[in-house]
């Protein structure tokens, strides 16, 4: 190919390209892609050659941007790496300015004012005294409320009917099984299963 000859304009459709034999070329591709296809209504032979060949450079150049941009980016990551930037610092830092920037917004202060106004408001006040009123009286009428339950337990527990059922569950003794499928009859009986109950 000869240098002299080859068109550097990036919009050309015969980038980096060099003379006949490059047009040579495209319309041969342009042929051998355009076997199957069916041309769109009101579109020239010509013009879709046109399109295709267009088509190839804009592809031909995104490739060459995304070469360019992956090489820019390994190059600002060795930067950042010698810098001692590593991510996490990075997003520290991005955190903590997208948070000065949101207390410094006009949305944030305009917020902020409305809030420090309701507490200053005498209905906010009026709210706040009547919901502690509130909550001193809940928290009064529940511990009126245990002591109730805690007293009402303490005197069923004293009543004759709880200790005749307490005396026969403290005599109760739990027996179990043996491996034979005997049941032991006495905690004095040879080989006695171990009472581990908890009363």
């Amino acid at each position: 190919m000869d240098t002299a000859n080859q068109d550097i304009n990036l919009n050309s459709p015969n980038k980096g390209l060099g003379g006949s034999e490059a047009l040579a070329d495209m319309s041969a591709e342009g042929a051998v892609g355009n076997a199957g296809h069916v041309l769109p209504p009101g579109l020239s032979e010509e013009e879709a050659e046109e399109l295709r060949t267009e088509l190839v450079k804009v592809e031909e150049e995104i490739n060459t941007l995304r070469q360019v941009l992956l090489a820019k980016e390994k190059h600002a990551t060795e930067l950042k790496r010698k810098l001692g930037l590593s991510p996490l610092n990075e997003l520290k830092q991005n955190i903590t300015k997208g948070w000065q920037d949101v207390q410094t917004s006009n949305a944030y202060l305009s917020a902020s004012a409305t809030l420090d106004d309701i507490a200053r408001s005498e209905a906010y006040k009026k709210t706040q005294e009547t919901l502690s009123q509130a909550g001193q009286k809940t928290t009064a009428a529940l511990s009126t409320v245990g002591t109730a339950i805690s007293r009402r337990l303490g005197d069923m527990r004293n009543s004759q009917t709880f200790k005749s059922f307490e005396d026969r569950v403290g005599n109760l003794k739990v027996v179990g099984a043996r491996g034979n499928g005997d049941v032991a009859n006495s905690p004095t009986e040879a080989n006695p299963v171990q009472d581990n109950a908890p009363f």
